[in-house]
């Protein structure tokens, strides 16, 4: 049975990479530390390519491309694999695991209200099977390439990409959910060749478009639901400032990106 207790929401600006995952990371000191909880929505400004904690990015995208086509790159403190962040929505769910029960718990809670808020605009997602592996392997291609046990799908293609850390009795999710576009940027990098599709947007799914502001909304409608009620943040959490300074150091490092 989960705890109650308030959460708090930020639909937060566009930011970069480096900055994104200090921030995750600061949050999720604040969970594991004071028990506070929070769905931050953010965005990727510039667009950048995240490799998974343990996937080896020296061995499967070609860093001289990647320098020579200008990409910000990041490895973030989750696991699983690369995703190109460009025309999509990122949520980070940061809490005590007791807010759930454990790892596996929250993994399914969070898809379950990634799945209301699709629905809520107008499309008909689908849990992969949980009989499958739940998460893939750091070798196993990008993250869209497939999609794990749980995730969702819009069409039978993978519309959101999730990973979690530990930390602690709290965790960190996040995850994509692709607004337009595709990731086919990854496997090039990666010099993989063309493949059938198994990613989709969520504009190409409705045949409309769909920006941040009307996915966030959603997204933030249907997590009050499940979770009862938020308290809407302006800003990042005070006292959290010098947290998200000592995380940038290590995100900014280019020997913690490329370190395997």
């Amino acid at each position: 049975m989960r705890e109650e207790r308030e959460w708090a929401l930020l639909v937060d600006e566009a930011r970069p990479g480096w900055e994104n995952m200090a921030i995750d990371s600061a949050l999720l000191e604040l969970a594991a530390g004071e028990g506070a909880r929070f769905l931050r929505l953010y965005r990727w400004e510039p667009h950048c390519l995240s490799f998974g904690r343990h996937e080896p990015a020296t061995k499967r995208y070609d860093r001289e491309q990647i320098v020579a086509r200008g990409l910000d790159c990041v490895r973030r403190p989750t696991g699983g694999r690369a995703v190109w962040h460009a025309h999509e929505l990122t949520y980070s769910v940061v809490a005590p695991l007791a807010a759930f029960g454990g790892l596996r718990e929250a993994y399914q809670h969070i898809h379950l209200i990634l799945a209301a808020a699709l629905r809520s605009l107008g499309a008909v997602p689908a849990l992969a099977p949980t009989a499958e592996t739940r998460s893939l392997a750091p070798g196993s291609g990008p993250c869209f390439s497939a999609p794990a046990g749980g995730e969702l799908l819009l069409d039978d293609l993978k519309v959101v990409g999730s990973a979690q850390l530990r930390q602690g009795e709290a965790f960190l999710q996040h995850g994509s959910l692709l607004l337009e576009g595709d990731q086919a940027v990854v496997r090039d990098l990666a010099g993989l060749p063309a493949q059938q599709r198994t990613s989709t947007s969520l504009s190409a799914v409705l045949e409309r478009p769909v920006g941040f502001g009307e996915a966030a909304a959603a997204l933030a409608g249907a997590a009050a639901s499940f979770l009862g009620p938020m308290v809407e943040l302006a800003t990042l959490p005070t006292g959290i400032a010098a947290a998200v300074t000592g995380h940038a150091e290590r995100f900014r490092d280019p020997a913690w990106t490329w370190e395997r």
